[in-house]
């Protein structure tokens, strides 16, 4: 499945609903679907800076696609990385960095976060990219 394959699912997922409260219930339940980051990979280095909450975000590069694991602190940020990683997981370092996250203004989740959380999204996504960027700079 591409990319925007992926993201017009999410698109479609999230049209089902009128309401922000239930898309909000729709991305907790998308949190406790997330791949689990191990326990001892929770460290300093995997923290993403710019988040309101905690968020550890791992990468692993295999067979030439990244393999994303996450978790958080909080319920609505582990479902925000969980729909990127939704996304990102499994595609190509390539893929992901000429990558346009354009599921997220079409679900209006942008306008629909803080302005904290708007930045903790955006910080996610670049950490994201950059990771793709280290796994293209080693292979």
């Amino acid at each position: 499945m591409t990319l925007d394959e992926r993201q017009k699912e999410i698109i479609d997922d999230f049209a089902i609903y009128d309401d922000w409260m239930d898309k909000y219930e729709y991305i907790i339940e998308l949190g406790k679907d997330l791949p689990q980051i191990a326990a001892d990979k929770k460290t300093n280095d995997r923290l993403i800076e710019g988040c309101q909450s905690k968020v550890w975000l791992d990468f692993a590069y295999e067979d030439g696609k990244m393999k994303y694991s996450a978790d958080s602190d909080a319920i609505i940020t582990k479902g925000i990385i969980g729909l990127l990683i939704r996304v990102l997981n499994d595609a190509s370092p390539e893929e992901i960095v000429k990558s346009e996250m354009y599921f997220i203004d079409e679900i209006g989740l942008r306008e629909h976060l803080s302005p904290t959380r708007s930045n903790g999204l955006l910080s996610m996504v670049k950490r994201m990219k950059m990771t793709a960027l280290q796994a293209l700079s080693k292979a």
